[in-house]
């Protein structure tokens, strides 16, 4: 390694394309950030200007990492490919027929999701495996080129397959795989066990349709934003942030898309687990607010929960799209900084979902927008310096901002300052609704968590929230507006296994759930083999996908060592304990495992947290001046403002108060204590905490 290494990670949103650069010298650590707008449909010219406006040359980059949001762009905004299913004889409407989860169970006349692919586009072959994994009967691709050949005159762009119990015994598939290749060598092709190696019909099929539907956008997208980096300099081709909180190479996501559906989030809330270990907080409440959307997930023990049981497009009127590979466990709604306030028909006021986006963005934004947002509200109230927005690159139209908040009063009957605590009273219960549904409603006392918000917005919102949830304290990190972009710095190389195997916890069903976990390491072992890294820093995490004999749905369990017969009796306890804590009892009845969960890491080019000695806790000195700010909740008060920069380790203030830098604002409430510690984040004491 040379004396001096950068690491650069730029990541996708929304509305924003943001940038964290980290420079470590033996002279310490140099900490780069920039902010520029997305620029859709060709995101790579965002990334490249973020660069240029953070004076990164590629080609000084020794690591790059990259989140993106154009799978989940080209899935909700139908701007995928035309694609050709081939499923076993007699399954070709599984799609169609799809699960009876119907949210709006009262609407006669509710019409299912339209399948991705027609029915003139899902084609069958003879040739079936059992639920065992045995050939009950062999594949037979005599109508294959027939197949093709409609494909072909139909626009087809890319290849589905997807076989009856192919997560048993892949020979189907892989055999398929092959002769489509083989026939049809330009066309993008995928295999559902390339996947996912889970059960569920349903489920493995429309994963498979939906990977093959992005798969050309994706490439084409990750190829462009690849040739356009190498030309300018950079060595190597840049990792991939992934939806399971960690990072893949670009040729693997590539492949196989779909895995980074959720890459965006996934690294903000790696990221707050990463510095929740650094501050000694393992037990953590993440919440991202951006531009669009409020997200929030739980994180206990340090570690960040995955699922395969992900739904796109998922509403009170929809069942939305299954999508079967790891994702963080998270919850999304339609709040952000650009939320649009709105009154219905019974004059009441609404938040979101709707979003003003970056153009024409809030109304005070000045580029067009009429629409009154949690922005504007903000901004009226001062919690957001008008003279200071967006850190002084956008001149605040406040004239625009009262004329859009007084639309908004005048339907509801109250003035403009009425009007904008409304706004914000509604975001912040909105906010704190998404927080109980990962926490309280799985059985999380949010007293043993800590806040911990980022994203341009969380940090304007985090003190409310946390003392409606009474959280232990709430944490702002440093540079917490592009924090996304810096957990991708902290994610290993990563992937995870999912096999279906069903098994009585009884005497003999020991060695060979070992055999399963043994198989998969060996697997990923090889995979990462053949890919050049070295297998000698790959960690291994087990978890097992319990549930109570019959039931349909499973609870995941972290495993310790080797699983043997001896061990079973524990591993049922702990499904147990888990099983009550979410569900709130017991059930007196035999446990079974149905697959099991291998994550397999390894570190590349992960960034290295040091400390700062605590220094003079006076920090009079970073106060830039006094503002009259309408807290919505207690009222109006006479603030510090202080000077994000120039806030040090160790320095101690009280609320109430803003802390202002030229990427978010965090709003200090009266009471509220507030230190910084020793890698620069924001420790909030809340009033209610004595």
């Amino acid at each position: 390694m040379s004396e001096s290494t950068r690491r650069v990670a730029t990541d996708v949103g929304g509305t924003f394309t943001d940038l964290v650069a980290i420079e470590s010298s033996p002279d310490g650590i140099k900490i780069t950030t920039a902010k520029t707008d997305t620029t859709p449909p060709d995101f790579d010219k965002g990334v490249l200007n973020v660069l240029t406006k953070g004076g990164i040359k590629p080609a000084d980059v020794d690591f790059m990492v990259h989140g993106t949001t154009v799978v989940i762009n080209a899935l909700t905004e139908r701007k995928g490919v035309t694609v050709g299913l081939i499923t076993t004889e007699g399954f070709r409407d599984t799609l169609e027929i799809a699960r009876g989860n119907r949210p709006d169970f009262f609407n006669l006349h509710y019409e299912k999701p339209t399948p991705f692919v027609p029915r003139y586009l899902r084609a069958e072959l003879p040739g079936r495996m059992t639920y065992k994994g045995e050939e009950r009967t062999p594949l037979d691709t005599t109508a294959l080129p027939k197949i093709l050949d409609n494909f072909r005159q139909e626009g087809v762009q890319a290849v589905a397959i997807s076989f009856l119990h192919s997560y048993a015994n892949t020979a189907h598939e892989e055999a398929l795989l092959h002769a489509v290749k083989k026939l049809w060598p330009e066309v993008s092709v995928v295999a559902s066990h390339q996947i996912t190696r889970e059960w569920r019909e349903y489920e493995r099929s429309n994963t498979a349709v939906l990977s093959a539907y992005v798969q050309p956008v994706a490439a084409r997208y990750l190829g462009k934003l690849n040739e356009s980096l190498l030309s300018q300099g950079l060595v190597n081709s840049p990792y991939i942030m992934q939806s399971n909180c960690g990072v893949d190479s670009l040729a693997a996501t590539s492949e196989v898309p779909i895995t980074m559906v959720e890459s965006g989030p996934a690294s903000g809330f790696w990221g707050a687990a990463e510095l929740g270990k650094l501050i000694n907080e393992p037990n953590i409440l993440a919440l991202d607010i951006g531009g669009t959307t409020a997200k929030c997930s739980l994180i206990e023990g340090g570690e960040v929960r995955i699922m395969t049981d992900y739904w796109i497009e998922r509403s009170r009127k929809s069942a939305g799209y299954p999508i079967m590979v790891p994702v963080v466990d998270l919850v999304e709604i339609g709040n952000g900084g650009g939320s649009i306030a709105w009154v219905d028909e019974f004059k009441k006021l609404h938040v979101g979902p709707r979003s003003a986006g970056a153009l024409p963005g809030p109304a005070a934004y000045g580029k067009g927008g009429v629409d009154a947002t949690t922005t504007d509200a903000n901004l009226w109230l001062g919690r957001i310096n008008k003279d200071y927005f967006c850190g002084g690159e956008i001149q605040a139209d406040m004239s625009a901002a009262e004329s859009a908040l007084n639309i908004v009063g005048n339907k509801l009957g109250v003035s403009t300052d009425e009007a904008a605590q409304g706004i914000v009273r509604i975001a912040n219960n909105n906010m704190v609704n998404a927080l109980k549904l990962i926490s309280l409603n799985r059985g999380h006392d949010t007293r043993d968590f800590t806040l911990l918000a980022f994203g341009g917005g969380g940090a304007m919102h985090a003190v409310a929230l946390g003392q409606e949830l009474q959280v232990r304290k709430v944490v702002v990190p440093a540079a917490a507006s592009v924090f996304s972009a810096w957990g991708m710095m902290m994610s290993d190389l990563r992937r995870d296994y999912f096999v279906t195997h069903l098994a009585d916890l009884e005497e003999g069903a020991g060695a060979k759930i070992e055999a399963v976990f043994a198989e998969a390491e060996s697997k990923a072992n090889n995979t990462f083999a053949e890919e050049g890294v070295d297998t000698s820093k790959l960690s291994f995490l087990r978890y097992g996908k319990f549930r109570y004999q019959n039931q349909e749905h499973t609870t995941e369990v972290l495993l310790e060592g080797t699983v043997n017969d001896a061990t079973l009796s524990v591993i049922a306890e702990q499904f147990r304990a888990a099983y009550e804590r979410e569900y709130t009892y017991r059930l007196d009845a035999p446990v079974e495992m149905v697959g099991i969960h291998l994550v397999a890491r390894a570190e590349i080019g992960k960034l290295k947290m040091m400390p700062v000695p605590l220094g003079d806790t006076d920090a009079s000195v970073a106060i830039k001046g006094t503002r009259n700010v309408d807290y919505a909740l207690e009222g109006k008060h006479q603030a510090d403002i202080y000077n994000g920069d120039e806030l040090k380790p160790g320095m101690l203030f009280k609320g109430p108060a803003i802390i202002e830098d030229d990427g978010s604002t965090v709003v200090i409430h009266p009471g509220n204590r507030v230190s910084i510690d020793a890698y620069r984040n924001v420790h909030i004491e809340l009033e209610n905490q004595s």
